[in-house]
């Protein structure tokens, strides 16, 4: 185990075609110019219902599944998230999933344009390689909502089969460690999408960016924010859903820095053990295919281009590695041995001196004077390790995460004294 998590992640800086760290992985761009978008809104509410009426001609028998706690929910393959919304449409009729009718609203691009202030450089608060994101006011009622508008880049790293995904996703997935989508606009070449204001902005602004005015984030705000990840992750495994792109930066904090997932452009269906049994040789060609983002993805998922959830649990265990050390999944500004969080964790983690843990801890921490108790060190980087197990199967279920944080998060300072 230690000789593997020491070598593997070297391997996956060689394999990298891109500069700089936590950048998605893709095949190539892609764009949606002249493709004929007029009836893009309509495709998509065509998508959502075609589910819906699914769902409740199916309900009977979904009723008679949930009370055989032994047989999983059915559900159905699915390819790369750039597919054709035709695709989508029907792997989404075999969702086991509780699913609404579109609950975002379709936007037009004036009116969007209007409330971020003509994309002006005062109204931008972030920027990635899907495009830009802006800080913007819109009339709703009788009352001004300040909301995040999201403008893809057509020739940026989510592409039009992503902006569908996306948006499918998350109006028929709520919960209160996920992004709440307000609207969309597919007008003419233009994708923009509306999000709720997140005031805090991403987890990587405060963990891993040069220190701020705030201050150092608090180990007990770190092991809640963890824990907040781990239940929205459990919430999509629960309903047949791989989100395939956890990181720090699309982990958004509210005011009281309770997290939310965001950038569901990846996501996938989980498929069904006999789709999956019986089709495997089909499918090698689009499984194949490896997105996501460099540090964060699981062996055997770079290795064969197969998605479970237990690729998302080792994502989450990179994850929570970064919450504990500060430091990032891939950096190549450190020394060589030091470059890959995970490789350079491993020889604390699973070294015989149980001592040596405190080495993980952030230096930041560390000088304000709040390093974690050692029982909660040990722990929390004891879940990271059982969530980075080379093999799939022996990572835990989100389920058990979710338990195990559970007690960090809720624990008060005074609980556990050093």
């Amino acid at each position: 185990m230690l000789s593997w998590l020491r070598r593997f992640p070297h391997d996956v800086m060689h394999r990298k075609e891109n500069g700089g760290s936590g950048r998605r992985t893709s095949s190539s761009s892609t764009t949606w110019r002249n493709k004929g978008n007029n009836s893009f809104t309509a495709r998509i509410i065509r998508c959502a219902s075609s589910v819906v009426d699914a769902t409740t001609s199916r309900r009977r028998m979904q009723e008679d599944d949930d009370r055989l706690a032994s047989s999983p929910p059915p559900r159905h393959s699915s390819d790369d998230a750039d597919e054709d919304e035709n695709d989508y449409k029907s792997k989404s009729n075999s969702q086991h999933n509780k699913v609404g009718v579109v609950s975002a609203k379709a936007f037009s691009f004036r009116e969007l344009a209007e409330a971020a202030g003509s994309f002006r450089q005062e109204h931008l608060i972030g920027e990635g390689g899907f495009g830009r994101v802006y800080k913007a006011r819109l009339q709703q009622a009788e009352q001004q909502v300040v909301v995040a508008v999201k403008q893809l880049d057509p020739n940026g790293f989510q592409g039009n089969g992503e902006f569908v995904v996306e948006v499918l996703m998350l109006s028929m997935l709520h919960h209160p460690n996920l992004v709440n989508l307000i609207g969309y606009c597919a007008e003419g070449e233009q994708r923009l999408l509306v999000y709720e204001y997140m005031a805090l902005g991403s987890l990587e602004d405060h963990l891993l960016l040069p220190m701020r005015a705030r201050g150092v984030l608090p180990w007990r705000t770190r092991m809640r924010i963890a824990h907040g990840a781990a239940q929205g992750l459990e919430y999509l495994h629960d309903r047949g859903v791989i989100y395939r792109d956890l990181k720090s930066s699309n982990i958004l904090l509210h005011q009281d820095y309770s997290p939310r997932l965001s950038d569901f452009g990846l996501a996938k269906l989980l498929p069904t053990p006999a789709s999956s049994s019986s089709s495997s040789s089909s499918n090698n060609s689009s499984t194949n295919r490896v997105m996501g983002t460099y540090g964060y993805c699981a062996p055997e998922y770079l290795r064969t281009g197969k998605l479970s959830a237990k690729s998302d649990v080792y994502s989450f265990g990179v994850l929570l590695l970064e919450l504990i050390t500060g430091r990032r999944a891939i950096d190549a500004t450190r020394p060589d041995g030091e470059q890959s969080l995970v490789g350079w964790a491993a020889a604390y983690m699973f070294a015989v001196d149980p001592t040596k843990l405190h080495h993980l801890v952030d230096p930041r921490l560390v000088i304000s004077m709040q390093s974690p108790p050692a029982s909660e060190l040990k722990q929390a980087v004891g879940v990271a390790a059982m969530c980075l197990q080379e093999h799939h199967a022996l990572r835990p279920e989100m389920t058990d995460v979710v338990m195990a944080l559970s007690f960090l998060a809720a624990a008060k300072d005074d609980d556990h004294p050093n």
